[in-house]
């Protein structure tokens, strides 16, 4: 503060110059290097003021606090493409999910440029940088033992031939007895459900019967990583970085033990799961669009790993 009112005192004349900006912007040693993402939109719909004022214009504003600061600033966000409620969207407009993205994705870039939000670069998630570097995780997961194969129950379309996500079922609520609840949640009681427990399910693109199939998928063993997690987490909630909700929802978690988690779908709109018998499908979004930070990174610069793996700078 002190200094603040210093400089202000003396005026504009007492300010450091500008920063010149360099292309692409990459850490400089010896200088504060700051990494700004904001939530990914998802891209099946036009975004309104709300998502506006809720997802990027919190970041725009701090990005353009550090660059006013003369810190060395990257700002990157882009559309999140992959998962069942783009192919929903695509179904109902009659194109395919690559055209629908396509579509959203310009719609998205111009109303954030209308807005005049500072991104350094906007990008996406459908590219060959995502399936990489996803990829390229999976196999480091695989190598070391942090992934398991176990069988799920699906429901299964025979006449369209396909499993169906949770997205495409509709039945009646198992615990409401709401007659048009998803296969993922009931919107009348707010319950949680998995597909199988639904009565009455209906395929939502051919309204025929689901059959409940047996099918093979991959994990993610949380459990075993469970200790060194909670051992890090102390470590950081003694810093005071926290807030008191996130702390007490990880702490929930931590509490009931954490469950092995489910990073595959029975898809073809997705980044492809690069093992033997595991062709046929694609990763589930919440595995595949986190990456996506990563490889938006590494579409603006191929040098993306000074940013993310950088911890000194």
């Amino acid at each position: 503060i002190a200094a603040a009112v210093d400089i202000w005192g003396r005026g504009p004349a007492a300010l450091p110059p500008p920063r010149q900006p360099r292309t692409p912007a990459l850490p400089v040693e010896g200088e504060r290097n700051v990494l700004i993402t904001s939530a990914l939109p998802y891209v099946n719909n036009v975004p309104h003021l709300g998502n506006i004022i809720g997802c990027v214009l919190s970041a725009d504003t701090f990005a353009r606090y550090c660059r006013l600061r003369n810190w060395n600033t990257l700002f990157v966000c882009g559309t999140d493409e992959y998962g069942t409620a783009t192919e929903t969207r695509a179904l109902e407009e009659g194109l395919s999910p690559q055209e629908l993205c396509d579509r959203y994705h310009a719609v998205h870039a111009d109303i954030y440029a209308w807005f005049h939000i500072s991104f350094d670069h906007f990008g996406r998630t459908t590219t060959p940088q995502q399936s990489r570097i996803a990829q390229d995780i999976f196999q480091r997961l695989l190598a070391r033992g942090f992934l398991l194969q176990d069988t799920l129950e699906q429901l299964r379309c025979e006449s369209c031939r396909r499993y169906l996500a949770d997205r495409f079922v509709e039945g009646t609520c198992p615990f409401c007895g709401y007659a048009e609840a998803r296969g993922d949640q009931c919107d009348k009681c707010g319950k949680l459900i998995n597909a199988v427990e639904l009565k009455n399910p209906q395929c939502k693109l051919c309204r025929g019967t689901p059959v409940v199939t047996p099918t093979q998928h991959l994990f993610l063993d949380l459990p075993k990583l469970e200790g060194r997690l909670e051992a890090w987490l102390e470590r950081t909630w003694a810093a005071g970085d926290w807030t008191a909700n996130a702390r007490h929802i990880t702490r929930t978690w931590l509490r009931d033990g954490l469950k092995p988690r489910c990073i595959t779908r029975d898809l073809t709109w997705g980044t492809p799961v690069p093992l033997d018998g595991f062709h046929d499908k694609v990763f589930y979004v919440w595995f595949d669009a986190p990456i996506g930070y990563l490889s938006i990174t590494a579409n603006y610069t191929d040098q993306w790993e000074r940013w993310w793996k950088n911890p000194q700078q």
